[in-house]
């Protein structure tokens, strides 16, 4: 990528780590890209501790580039899309930036329609991470201290996310968090992937397959109403693998309401203890298949609704609405405020930790 300096190389066997830094209105921002033998590769960002591409081959060994992303490292500040990047404190919506904790009532910035989104203007996507490479294992730990009262949580919270990329195209991130005081926190990468080409068009003609049967029906503001719904028989039911565009368009309440997918599917497998299956998302022209593993209870899936009016992609262009489709693993949307829902509450002592993992396939 352009305008970037202070290069170096770290090796570890024949996996190299480049580190290289871009100048920003925030400050530096650093930047690694991890490529292995086979020249597949990832590059990383200590803002909002993102990914800013993940270039892997199609059936016939080329490389493409599948994550949406910009032209300049600074693009990525406050970008409406919050593309590739860590949302935090909370991410995803808590309705009407309120909730109550331990008998405390908190506000938070409201910066969604009447909702709070992704942690706020300044939450964690908009942050520039402190980052390590560490050349023993491959892997890139980016750490950030999120101060008592910081847009309206409680509670010091000291967060690490650590990615790893490995030789056979697969990206891991470790995510951890710990507190002085009670609080409540969800995170998640909010990547938007088109396995054609970052640049390639609209993802309608992706097959998406999803090990959830139910999901979250929300309300005109996409707050969950608190009903876990089965999606048998509904636009919703991806548990056989189907064309995103096959229903996107149909006339149905949540699609609608987000003018296209922004919902979020509960997990039918969770386990804390290993990561499991919860979407395949494949392109049959490149032959690209991603499979989505998490340790985290549900998964938002966002197509890229409102991409247009972002800045420039990678080749210089526009980004259209549904050029890219999100895949978020994470804890449903405004769980703070819905017990039926699992609690997002971390306490002095306990230790925060979900596992997303991204696997690269050609078939």
């Amino acid at each position: 990528m352009a305008n970037f300096a202070s290069l170096e190389h770290l090796k570890l066997n024949r996996m190299k780590i480049e580190k290289t830094s871009a100048t920003s209105p925030m400050g530096e921002i650093t930047l690694y890209t991890l490529t292995n033998a086979s020249g597949a590769s990832v590059t990383l960002s200590s803002l909002g501790a993102g990914t800013v591409s993940v270039i892997v081959p199609d059936r016939y060994g080329v490389l493409t580039d599948v994550a949406i992303g910009y032209r300049n490292p600074a693009d990525y500040i406050a970008d409406g899309p919050c593309a590739g990047k860590i949302p935090g404190r909370f991410a995803n919506r808590i309705a009407k930036g309120h909730f109550t904790l331990d008998g405390k009532e908190y506000n938070l910035a409201i910066n969604n329609g009447p909702n709070a989104l992704h942690g706020g203007p300044t939450g964690f996507m908009n942050r520039i991470w402190n980052s390590t490479a560490d050349a023993a294992s491959g892997t890139v730990t980016f750490s950030l201290h999120s101060e008592d009262g910081e847009e309206g949580y409680p509670g010091n919270l000291d967060v690490t996310a650590t990615y790893c990329w490995t030789e056979d195209n697969t990206l891991t991130l470790k995510l951890s968090a710990d507190t002085d005081a009670p609080t409540v926190i969800n995170l998640t990468n909010h990547a938007y992937w088109n396995l054609e080409g970052h640049d390639s068009g609209n993802i309608f003609n992706h097959e998406l397959q999803l090990n959830c049967s139910k999901w979250l029906p929300t309300d005109d503001t996409l707050i969950p109403t608190g009903e876990i719904a089965p999606v048998q028989g509904t636009p919703m039911d991806f548990t056989t693998a189907k064309k995103i565009g096959k229903d996107i368009s149909e006339k149905f309440p949540a699609l609608e309401y987000g003018k296209g997918f922004d919902n979020c599917w509960v997990a039918d497998n969770c386990s804390k203890n290993e990561p499991a299956l919860i979407a395949t998302l494949s392109s049959e022209p490149s032959g690209r298949v991603l499979e989505v593993l998490t340790t985290q209870p549900a998964v938002q899936v966002y197509t890229g609704n409102w991409l247009a009016g972002s800045p420039d992609n990678k080749a210089g262009r526009p980004y259209n609405d549904y050029d890219g489709v999100a895949i978020e693993c994470q804890n449903c949307p405004d769980a703070p405020n819905k017990p039926q829902f699992p609690s997002p509450v971390l306490r002095p002592g306990e230790k925060y930790s979900e596992t997303i993992v991204f696997s690269f396939k050609t078939k």
